[in-house]
């Protein structure tokens, strides 16, 4: 009786398994992933208390899992062509002042939004333009695990980008003045 059993249960068991229910939706392509890129410029002021606030778009869904990486356009320059090209460097930096003290561009985020800010022991007030106004960031969101997989330095933003796949034309503009409006690429 129990090899009856047995045999029963095992083809039970071999139907069962070879059947098939509803296809669900294709997921995403984890290859094929592209990470998300926005650029802002403003500026640091006493009535902003030297903080620059940005609000994810509610078609952006940041995950407990994700990275948030903040980079500031540190520089131009001049290539080989006579091109101006963008330095950027990711967050936190730091300057030494001198005699004036320290200041550092440094960043925090949740999955709702990031915040950017000077810290240092330099008194803002005293700091010029250059340090203050107009300062371009891109802010990058994209699965923790895409870094571990490909092994990659969050430090080179072109790289970053290189990887990601994100083209200049793919990063979103955020339009400052009217609440971090996105404003199509």
């Amino acid at each position: 009786m129990k090899t009856l059993t047995g045999i029963i249960f095992l083809f039970t068991l071999a139907v069962l398994s070879s059947c098939e229910g509803p296809v669900g939706p294709p997921g995403q392509n984890g290859e094929s992933f592209l990470g998300t890129v926005f650029q802002f410029q403003d500026d640091f002021t006493p009535e902003n208390e030297y903080s620059l606030y940005y609000e994810f778009p509610q078609s952006i869904t940041v995950y407990e899992t994700d990275v948030v990486l903040v980079y500031i356009r540190w520089k131009q320059v001049e290539d080989n062509s006579g091109e101006i090209v963008d330095v950027w460097r990711l967050l936190p930096q730091t300057v030494d002042l001198g005699d004036k003290g320290i200041l550092q561009y440094n960043y925090d985020y949740t999955f709702n939004d990031v915040e950017i800010f000077l810290d240092g022991t330099v008194d803002f007030n005293t700091l010029p333009p250059a340090d203050t106004d107009n300062q371009a960031f891109r802010i990058v969101v994209f699965p923790a695990d895409f870094i571990a997989q490909k092994g990659l330095d969050i430090n080179d933003y072109n790289l970053m980008m290189k990887s990601l796949k994100v083209t200049p034309g793919m990063i979103q503009k955020i339009d400052v003045e009217n609440k971090n409006e996105v404003v199509e690429p």
